[in-house]
């Protein structure tokens, strides 16, 4: 789920890992200068084999192969973009152009490590980052759509359904980049709605507490507490669950991590496993096309395919139905009214009681095994940051499945094998359930829906079977178990979360008896995805579906 061009990993006490001239990986130290400022990588296991290229070509292809194969979750499909919205909060690495020369040491350590604290969502605060933030210097700037020709609920300007853009600019590319921390939050418009939803859920939360009242000079600092705890809480209830065996998770956050910093405590790492392997398990959820609102949907104008969802955002698109889209001069500066979400169709708003709330379909996220969308043999340059290669439509390089096997390759990745004898002597070390490992017919054939092998040579399966690739080592796993992250995968994660979750300023795991009160007021067990939405949008159907389910 993180953001695909990232071609340079500071690993402590290894310095930058990347790729020589030659394809090979290398290792450099940073000038003393630069290394402080570096986003912190670690290693769980050992350094790995590199797999040969022509495996990964083959393992790739037969990846993002068109199949009939590809089989639903039970999992509502915007935790997919959710899950990759989390991604780029544990992964952004404020240091690298964000923080300034007055900046604290414990400022500089915590910008470099990985916190679920939202700071994707907040930047530096409203002090240090003005721009994301309304006149008030509480709330968060929002941004307005544009009127397209059509009917009543199109042919207007929307406001609080996009976000903010920066609006100035030599290019319209200038104009039309997201005014927010991270701009991986518009390489995709799931992604983007998401983030939207964020802040109008932040704004609501600042309304709710200024009636309380909470005194002004207060009220920010006291918002945000309250906005990164509620959404810890749903990430640990609602999120994780549906990705990560219950089991690992209960067992992690009732007992403590077995095999990431053990009685480890202040700034975290972030494992290599974790980023370039464990958590890339969005990429096997995304659907070719999703029924988005009255208008994008089987039977409507078309489908919201995965190459519109993408085309509809600023990063990686152009905010426009046509166009280059390696040209980031083409296309439009603010997103169509008539791409604003339906959100009723990508979570699962039945819980509320309220019939109104409920769409007329709910897309769900396809099941976590080693088949990707179609699309995603072919990304669009502008997500992995590669206009300027001019690479042909049909590049290897353009495969998402190719990019993430050969990152892999670049940080020596443990394979899949040495991270299952190490997490399994571990939790042996630690008297707990021991994960059960693949046999080399689970990891060609699956269960016989997943990726097909039958093109790879007798030599690379004799490679992939002894040295399997963690990432594909990780998907197979869910893919022969019950959908859910499991064994390696599935710890990893879990305990990652966990780690990153208490290295947070504002953290539920150091305050216990913190509960969420979000949307009734009252303190209550339960804290949804859908229940942040609902609270973003007001309670109100209307917000969570402006353009109505009529023309």
């Amino acid at each position: 789920m993180e953001r695909h061009n990232r071609e340079r990993y500071y690993v402590i006490n290894e310095g930058d890992l990347a790729f020589d001239g030659e394809g090979n990986p290398e290792a450099s130290w940073p000038s003393p200068n630069a290394e402080p400022r570096r986003f912190r990588f670690s290693r769980l296991g050992n350094k790995g084999p590199q797999a040969d290229n022509a495996l990964l070509q083959e393992l790739a292809k037969a990846m993002t192969a068109p199949t009939q194969n590809e089989q639903d979750s039970e999992v509502p499909a915007g935790f997919t973009y959710l899950g990759q919205f989390v991604d780029h909060d544990l992964t952004l690495d404020r240091t690298a152009t964000a923080l300034g020369d007055d900046v604290t040491v414990d400022e500089l350590v915590q910008g470099r490590s990985p916190a679920l604290d939202l700071d994707s969502l907040y930047g530096r605060g409203p002090l240090r980052d003005k721009h994301f933030y309304a006149a008030d210097g509480i709330r968060l700037r929002v941004g307005t759509t544009a009127a397209v020709d059509g009917d009543a609920g199109t042919n207007i300007n929307r406001t609080g359904f996009d976000v903010p853009r920066v609006g100035t600019g030599a290019t319209k590319a200038d104009e039309r980049t997201a005014q927010i921390p991270d701009t991986r939050n518009d390489e995709n418009l799931a992604v983007a709605q998401t983030h939207i939803g964020f802040i109008n859920f932040h704004n609501r939360v600042v309304d709710k507490l200024a009636a309380q009242p909470v005194p002004s000079a207060l009220l920010f600092e006291r918002a945000r507490e309250e906005v990164v705890k509620h959404y810890q809480w749903m990430v640990r209830q609602d999120f994780l669950p549906r990705i990560v065996h219950r089991e690992i998770v209960d067992d992690v956050f009732a007992h403590g991590r077995a095999i990431f910093d053990v009685g480890v405590s202040g700034p975290a790492t972030m494992p290599i496993e974790f980023s370039v392997a464990s958590y890339r398990l969005g990429h096997s959820m995304a659907r070719e096309a999703y029924s988005w609102n009255r208008i994008f949907q089987p039977g409507g104008l078309t489908p919201a395919t995965l190459l519109l969802l993408f085309r509809f955002s600023g990063t990686a698109g152009n905010l426009a139905p046509a166009g280059d889209l390696d040209d980031p001069n083409s296309g439009a500066l603010r997103l169509p009214t008539n791409w604003i979400v339906d959100w009723r169709r990508l979570h699962d708003f039945s819980p509320t009681g309220r019939p109104e709330l409920q769409g007329p379909v709910l897309n769900l996220a396809r099941r976590i095994d080693t088949i990707l969308a179609d699309p995603l043999a072919a990304l669009p340059a502008g997500t992995f940051g590669g206009r300027e290669l001019g690479l042909p439509a049909d590049d290897i390089q353009r495969n998402l499945a190719y990019r993430n096997l050969v990152r892999a390759n670049m940080v020596e990745l443990a394979t899949g094998q040495q991270m299952f004898a190490l997490i399994d002597e571990k939790l042996s070390a630690a008297g707990k359930a021991r994960p059960t490992a693949l046999t080399p017919d689970q990891i060609v054939n699956g269960n016989g829906t997943g990726a097909d092998l039958s093109k790879l040579t007798p030599e690379m399966r004799a490679q992939l079977t002894e040295n399997t690739p963690l990432w594909f080592y990780v998907l197979r796993e869910s893919e022969v178990g019950d959908g859910h992250l499991n064994g390696v995968g599935g710890r990893i994660v879990a305990e990652v979360f966990h780690r990153c979750m208490e290295a947070s300023g504002y953290s539920i795991l150091r305050e216990p008896e913190w509960r969420p009160w979000a949307p009734t007021g009252a303190p209550s067990e339960t804290f949804t995805m859908a229940d942040l939405l609902l609270v973003a949008a007001d309670g109100k159907v209307e917000n969570l579906n402006p353009l109505g389910d009529k023309a």
